[in-house]
């Protein structure tokens, strides 16, 4: 019988199987459902720093407009206003924790290295398992030749490491100068772990009525390509866990990461596509996978398809289908 278990930031794993940041981790309710359906970790919706910022600027407006405000009076409703939401969201982790048995890692969706530390103990306190940022500033800065996005993810880590003990991973996008540089760079900070790639919003509109909505909100089989790129050509480069993210959608999708060398695969998509019996129909999949290839543990072939170990290294940098395009009719 093959041994499905891991470690992903220094904390045991049942399976590589996480449930990433999303609406299906919204409640306790569904974080004991995803439990039963064998969810191995589960990372909490993320509590966004824009949205503590936007209902703060709310909040000002509507004082303003009044046209008569102490400022001591915006000082209180200010902090008043935060601390309502934080309160509500530490609830929710510590309720989430003593509900279930697999470990809990909340989320903090933030864009400055500002406001964090005390929110970050206090985190802590609830005794969740670990925490994860999801961090991403689009680089559009066209005034700035000598942008300094990257140094943002290390200011960030380098804050919260210093007034918190509980493991780290950074969710990162691949909007970078010198990606490999900056998850090698990155992975020699305190993080225990680097997800590889949050999923971004992107903007769309409508022809007909110039009203903007959203595009593509949930992935596809495709978008785990550029994943496993990278899990491939970072993993044994770095000194932290690798986790992928993105275009997960079946066993063997799981089974290819976990060749390409990453630790663990977080779900959301497939999950909302298909619902939380997927998990159970992955899980399967790649316990038949690893009986049917001899292999007891996932370390004995964690990697094994990786750049650093793979007999075609180079196949990770190519970049353009010139066997496809110049064998065409």
């Amino acid at each position: 019988m093959a041994n499905l278990s891991t470690t992903y930031m220094g904390l045991k794993l049942k399976n590589p199987i996480i449930v990433s940041s999303s609406g299906l981790t919204n409640s306790v309710k569904d974080i004991i459902t995803l439990e039963e359906k064998g969810a191995a970790a589960i990372v909490t919706k993320s509590l966004f720093e824009e949205e503590i910022i936007l209902e703060t600027e709310e909040n000002l407006n509507k004082m303003h407009a009044s046209g008569f405000v102490y400022p001591e009076t915006t000082e209180y409703f200010d902090f008043d206003r935060m601390e309502d939401t934080v309160s509500n969201y530490l609830k929710f982790l510590s309720d989430s924790k003593k509900s279930v048995k697999i470990p809990i890692i909340a989320s903090i969706n933030c864009v400055t290295a500002e406001g964090w530390t005390d929110f970050t103990k206090r985190i802590e306190d609830t005794g969740v398992d670990g925490l994860e940022l999801n961090v991403f500033n689009l680089p559009v800065n066209f005034n700035d030749p000598n942008s300094s996005n990257d140094k943002v993810y290390l200011d960030i880590v380098e804050k919260i490491t210093k007034v918190s003990k509980l493991p780290l991973s950074l969710k990162i996008g691949f909007y970078h100068s010198n990606l490999g540089y900056f998850i090698k760079h990155l992975s020699q900070s305190p993080t225990k772990a680097i997800v590889l790639f949050n999923r971004f919003y992107n903007p769309d509109f409508d022809i007909h009525t110039l009203h903007f909505n959203s595009s593509y909100v949930l992935s596809n089989p495709a978008e785990g390509a550029n994943t496993l790129r990278w899990v491939a050509i970072m993993a044994n480069r770095v000194s932290c866990d690798l986790s992928a993210s993105t275009g997960i959608h079946d066993g063997t999708a799981v089974i290819k990461q976990l060749l390409a060398g990453a630790k663990t695969v977080q779900l959301c998509s497939t999950l909302y596509k298909n619902g939380n019996d997927q998990i159970g129909i992955m899980l399967n999949e790649l316990e038949k996978w690893m009986n049917e290839n001899d292999y007891n543990t996932i370390d004995e072939f964690r990697g094994k398809m990786s750049q650093s170990k793979t007999f075609d290294p180079k196949v990770f940098e190519r970049v353009q289908f010139m066997k496809y395009l110049r064998n065409r009719d």
